[in-house]
C-alpha cells in the first residue's frame, strides 16, 4: 500500500511540475556568513546571505500563472521574519472613530493606578 501511494504520489508531483531547470545555483559559505544564489528556467530567482550573527536577508521573484512579476524582501532576524512586497496582504486602514477613541484614551488616563 505503501508503495502505490509513494509511487502515485511521484507521478503526481512529475505531472504537476513541469521540468524546470536550474540555470544558476551558487552557495558561498565562510566563518563570518554566507551568500547563495539561485536561478531556475521559469524565472524563478533567489539571493540570500547571511552573517554570523544569525541575520538573514534576500530576495525571492517570480512569475505567477497570471503573467505577473512577483518580489518578495525579507529580512530575518532577532525580531522575526519580516517579508515585504507589493503582492503581499496589508491590513485595512483604521477607523477613523478608532483613532479618535486612542487619542482620547491617551489624553485622559485612567484616574486607577493598578
Amino acid at each position: 500500500m505503501f508503495k502505490a501511494l509513494l509511487i502515485c504520489t511521484i507521478v503526481g508531483l512529475a505531472v504537476a511540475f513541469p521540468n524546470v531547470e536550474v540555470i544558476k545555483d551558487s552557495k558561498d559559505v565562510r566563518a563570518d556568513g554566507f551568500d547563495a544564489y539561485l536561478e531556475t528556467s521559469d524565472g524563478t530567482s533567489e539571493t540570500r546571505s547571511g552573517d554570523v550573527h544569525g541575520i538573514i536577508q534576500g530576495t525571492i521573484s517570480w512569475v505567477s500563472p497570471e503573467g505577473d512579476h512577483v518580489d518578495i524582501k525579507y529580512v530575518a532576524d532577532e525580531h522575526g521574519y519580516q517579508p515585504s512586497g507589493a503582492h503581499l496582504p496589508t491590513p485595512p486602514p483604521v477607523p477613523e472613530a478608532i483613532l479618535k477613541s486612542l487619542a482620547y484614551i491617551a489624553a485622559h488616563p485612567s484616574k486607577d493606578s493598578h
